[in-house]
């Protein structure tokens, strides 16, 4: 018999997550939700397969200790590095957000897809396997755009010096004449007024976050047979007032239960 699932673990190199977050609030009623983010450590794109790794493994342990039935992991970057260790140690279903952002592409695509990532996420080519994968011929265009992170965690989603620094990023994307911009980043959705500006109305903008949440909602199942209520628990490896402040403007609601921990314990 199919065990019934009735807390999630989300975790994310920070606020980026939270896009995923928002989904599964949406998408998965009635099941609580524990969202860790280990914002000391971020941004995990610019680090080493190894580190990534590593980190991901510390990250699932402590949500694994709250007693989760799923672990879904918001951040593109260890999706791409750490999903077979975690799912190697852990005897729960785990969700990436690499596949599931793939498959949307697919859906969107005619025959050019833009990826635009961490360093460490497109230098995995996890994006590009996948894809080609699913759909051989299609043509893949990678972009790193590592300032995206930080100018979403200082809360720039919509600033000129953000609009400059994604025109700069996405030109060759543009020249290309890609058809899909697929964000491979779940702090990306974030800047997606920014990207939709830069790239025109023709290029499909692909959130990789929503798509995560509706595999998630397959899994769980029906919702009938399940409350409303749920209680959502938050904990940071470096909170601040700023992460709160921009977390709760984000989700539209109090972020009551948050908590720091030390993940290097």
């Amino acid at each position: 018999m199919k065990k019934k699932i009735s807390r999630i673990g989300v975790f994310d190199s920070g606020i980026g997550g939270l896009t995923v977050l928002n989904c599964l609030l949406e998408l998965v009623p009635g099941v609580d939700m524990v969202y860790l983010g280990d914002t000391a450590r971020l941004p995990y794109g610019t680090k080493s397969p190894k580190t990534i790794i590593s980190y991901s493994l510390q990250c699932a342990r402590f949500l694994a200790s709250m007693d989760i039935d799923m672990l879904v992991i918001a951040c593109n970057t260890a999706s791409a590095h750490a999903v077979p260790a975690l799912k190697e140690e852990f005897n729960i279903p785990v969700v990436g957000v690499v596949e599931a952002g793939a498959r949307a592409a697919i859906e969107c695509a005619v025959s050019r897809i833009g990826v635009v990532g961490t360093s460490a996420t497109i230098m995995s080519r996890a994006y590009e396997k996948t894809i080609l994968g699913l759909k051989p011929g299609l043509e893949i265009f990678p972009q790193a755009c590592p300032l995206f992170v930080p100018l979403v965690e200082e809360g720039w989603f919509d600033d000129e010096i953000t609009e400059q620094v994604a025109r700069r990023y996405l030109k060759d994307l543009i020249h290309s004449k890609i058809d899909t911009l697929l964000l491979g980043c779940t702090h990306y959705p974030l800047l997606k007024g920014v990207l939709v500006k830069v790239m025109g109305n023709g290029v499909a903008i692909v959130d990789s976050a929503l798509s995560t949440a509706r595999v998630v909602k397959e899994i769980v199942g029906p919702a009938n047979d399940r409350s409303e209520s749920r209680e959502i628990t938050y904990y940071l490896s470096d909170s601040s007032p700023r992460f709160i402040e921009l977390g709760e403007h984000f989700l539209g609601h109090e972020m009551k239960y948050v908590y720091d921990i030390d993940l290097c314990v």
